[in-house]
């Protein structure tokens, strides 16, 4: 039984770099690294597909982390004054 390589995220990008650039052809580099060209293209995708996010501006890769974060707050806020009403009522205020 084989067991799995795992390659780590420095190689898949120097692959896929190269890959990117068109010098060598996938059969040549699939050689090259002892890789399967479909190992080589999938790499090639995912580097394609997010690129668009290392160009994006801070602020935009920040947006989805800051709504994340006011829902959670608007929440706590919900539940603090469902808090406060209650106990205001109970102690006769």
């Amino acid at each position: 039984m084989k067991k799995r390589r795992n390659y780590s995220a420095d190689f898949k990008a120097r692959v896929a770099l190269e890959a990117l650039s068109g010098a060598f052809t996938m059969a040549e580099l699939a050689s090259k690294h002892n890789l399967h060209p479909n190992m080589i293209s999938q790499w090639k995708r995912k580097a394609q597909e997010g690129l668009p996010d290392v160009f994006a501006k801070k602020n935009e890769r920040q947006k989805g982390t800051q709504d994340a974060e006011v829902k959670e707050l608007h929440a706590k806020i919900g539940q603090l004054t469902i808090e406060n009403d209650f106990l205001s009522k109970a102690f006769g205020r």
